[in-house]
């Protein structure tokens, strides 16, 4: 067994408008790394987090981290204690799957600890344990992302079916995160609990077309299905600027836009850097004249996922 072992794992955009709960895609270099240390204890540690601001728990069956790997564990029948450091690059509750960049990085880096005995998508179901830690649901539209990259579909979750996408040419993606934060617990509580026929309809339509633009590379398509009637209307209200921007950046070229997550941050993809980065701008324009600070990234999509370093 190696003495240690650290692994990275990027911020994830889930439900992607039109795909609720059920479609991510990872982002690039933004996300959170993990150190997993084997100890003689036969016991789960988080030793240490930096970058929370120390808000996130040490204890281990509240830790997603050690969460995670505890139920990894638990299926190898086996008893291995692991020390864990948990390094936060991704802000809390951002709408960013900042919970599950660490469930992910900490599953990498255990399983490279223990050999491999999983492959990547292997991984996603203990992932999901976690998940319903950190915000009462184990859904994987974060999870099987940070751990896959890519664009990834959860086809049903019982079984649990995943199925990862093709990721268009030149496809950039501008993420704007205001500075308030946004617990998942309550982004879902406003969600309404039925839908109509015509809405329903709607947004079928709206997930099998943007499915169709990811294998055609129709960027075209694929914004013009970037079109959210479940949660973007009462998620929206949650978040200040958000109509704003949108119209703001109606006439730069932008693809499309909308609730990253559970919000608050806001994506919008581009068919290229420099449309990105224009948005970015005007997005920064919005935010100021509103008075609220925001961070602002522009990134290719993640095509890799969860690595060991």
């Amino acid at each position: 067994m190696k003495k240690t072992v650290t692994a990275f794992a990027p911020a994830t955009v889930a439900n992607v408008s039109c795909g609720f709960d059920i479609l991510g895609f990872a982002i690039d270099q933004m996300g959170d790394k993990v150190t997993v240390t084997p100890n003689d204890l036969q016991q789960l540690r988080v030793i240490g987090i930096i970058g929370d601001g120390g808000k996130l728990p040490l204890e281990p069956d509240k830790n997603t981290c050690s969460v995670a790997i505890q139920a990894m564990l638990d299926h190898l029948e086996s008893n291995q204690g692991i020390d864990i450091y948990l390094e936060k690059g991704l802000p809390l509750g951002s709408g960013m799957g900042s919970s599950a960049a660490s469930a992910a990085a900490a599953l990498v880096a255990a399983n490279e600890l223990l050999g491999n005995p999983y492959d990547k998508i292997g991984l996603v179901p203990f992932a999901m344990e976690a998940e319903c830690i950190a915000c009462g649901s184990a859904h994987a539209d974060n999870v099987a992302p940070s751990i896959l990259g890519g664009f990834v579909l959860i086809r049903d979750y019982h079984p649990l079916d995943i199925i990862p996408l093709p990721v268009p040419q030149n496809l950039f993606c501008t993420l704007v995160h205001p500075h308030i934060e946004l617990r998942t617990a309550d982004s879902r509580s406003v969600l309404r609990k039925q839908l109509s026929l015509k809405e329903a309809v709607m947004q079928s339509g709206n997930i099998a077309g943007f499915i169709a633009a990811l294998y055609e590379n129709d960027l075209a398509l694929l914004g013009r299905s970037l079109k959210d009637v479940i949660a973007e209307p009462s998620r929206a209200l949650l978040i200040p600027g958000f109509y704003e921007l949108r119209s703001g950046i109606q006439f730069l070229g932008a693809l499309g836009s909308g609730i990253s997550g559970s919000g608050p941050t806001i994506f919008i993809l581009s068919p290229d850097q420099k449309t990105a980065e224009a948005v970015g701008g005007k997005a920064k324009e919005v935010f100021a004249q509103i008075g609220l600070g925001v961070d602002v990234f522009v990134s290719e999509v993640n095509k890799r996922g969860a690595f060991v370093i």
